[in-house]
């Protein structure tokens, strides 16, 4: 699997190999997924990515028993969100546009937070990330992925 992780052209792959983003953000790994928070600057805490751990580009790409677990993978790391943010609905979203291999935002939805509104989250991301609106305080995040690291054993393995 260490071949995997060395795609040296692919964003994805250099946060799964950089030590430094894997104890900022990583909440769990196996031989299927990652599981981690959004890093720094991020619009809402909560918001996770769900990677595939092998360097594929999407879906299209699984092998049977990648697909087998992927189902389960997305619940269980939806229900994560919901239960970290008291969200009322958990936005999959996957383009594989900014990075070619398979990642998953998981964005919580508060309904009384109008910016996070269907497509309105893409203008709320696009301002966070040119930095014109505030991102989610990173001690928040930080806290945020403790929380998250004690409670993701209650929901098993992502696979």
């Amino acid at each position: 699997m260490s071949s995997i992780l060395s795609q040296s052209s692919c964003g994805v792959c250099q946060i799964h190999a950089d030590p430094i983003q894997k104890e900022r953000y990583e909440i769990s790994r196996n031989g299927f997924w990652v599981v981690r928070h959004h890093p720094d600057p991020v619009p809402l805490p909560g918001w996770l990515l769900l990677d595939a751990y092998r360097h594929l580009g999407g879906s299209v790409d699984f092998n049977a028993e990648e697909a087998k677990a992927w189902g389960g993978a997305v619940q269980r790391a939806s229900n994560l969100v919901q239960q970290l943010t008291a969200c009322q609905r958990v936005y999959a979203i996957a383009f594989g546009e900014g990075a070619r291999h398979l990642h998953l935002h998981l964005i919580p939805r508060v309904t009384t937070d109008p910016a996070s509104e269907a497509w309105k989250i893409a203008d709320l991301y696009r301002a966070v990330m040119g930095g014109k609106c505030a991102a989610a305080p990173p001690n928040a995040v930080e806290a945020l992925v403790r929380q998250t690291r004690e409670l993701w054993g209650g929901f098993g393995e992502a696979n």
